[in-house]
């Protein structure tokens, strides 16, 4: 098996997260900018909630939809940043980091944070 430089390490985030934060920034978007497709009344005490934050709360929601907007956008920069500081040269691969981190998060970052490049990987 060859050895790599680590200049082209990527660990996918597992399929709990992907499937965890896709419904939920996704249940938050349809919240924020299309509450009547969403049915509320079938959804027990959630929904009640729910539909109490959109009557009361629509601006606060539509202010926090872009403030996570831009952490994820922050995150993915910090990806980067740390692609470079752990000598992950390789475009594709930071672009890979790049997009994984924008789309899930901290759940993308972590894996990234722990690579340490100066030990050789456990197979």
């Amino acid at each position: 098996m060859a050895k790599s430089d680590g200049c082209d390490y990527f660990k996918r985030t597992s399929n709990f997260w992907i499937i965890s934060v896709t419904l939920a920034v996704g249940y938050f978007t349809c919240i924020v900018f299309a509450p009547e497709k969403i049915p509320f009344q079938y959804l027990g005490p959630f929904g009640t909630f729910c539909t109490y934050l959109v009557e009361n709360h629509s601006e606060l929601m539509y202010k926090g939809w872009w403030a996570a907007f831009a952490i994820h956008v922050f995150e993915s920069l910090v990806a980067l940043k740390v692609c470079s500081n752990k000598g992950i040269h390789s475009v594709s691969t930071r672009c890979l980091w790049f997009v994984q981190t924008f789309l899930f998060g901290f759940a993308s970052l972590g894996h990234l944070l722990k690579y340490d490049p100066k030990r050789p990987k456990q197979q």
